[in-house]
């Protein structure tokens, strides 16, 4: 059984303990979600996160793949296609493996999506 990882201490620390084809990928797409509304960054669950009234965006990076979770993703399958509905709440997911990529305007105008939405629906964890 593979150990457990070590939550990272903060989204800088996350970023920098990427390595291979993910460390390529995932700073940019940080960079592109960042600029597209006002989110707070955190670490979640292991897990990178974007918050506006409530988590939106997750990055979660695994030894094959980069998960892109949108807590609202079921809303976003116009957008992205690829998204594929996900667990609880209304999520969805996108994975990437080595050589997928994901539009930088396209990921910009999801990450604003999932904002808004938030804005304007609540906290997707709220119990209500």
């Amino acid at each position: 059984m593979k150990p457990a990882m070590k939550a990272a201490a903060s989204p800088e620390a996350f970023v920098e303990s990427l390595s291979g084809w993910q460390a390529r990928v995932v700073p940019p797409m940080r960079e592109t979600i960042a600029a597209a509304a006002p989110f707070e960054q955190a670490i979640k669950w292991g897990n990178l996160v974007f918050l506006d009234n409530g988590p939106c965006i997750l990055i979660r990076a695994e030894p094959e793949r980069v998960l892109l979770g949108f807590w609202r993703g079921k809303r976003l399958t116009g957008i992205e296609p690829r998204i594929r509905p996900s667990g609880k709440y209304e999520l969805g997911n996108l994975v990437l493996r080595e050589g997928d990529a994901i539009d930088p305007a396209a990921l910009a105008r999801l990450a604003r999506e999932a904002a808004a939405l938030n804005r304007a629906l609540g906290d997707p964890t709220a119990r209500g």
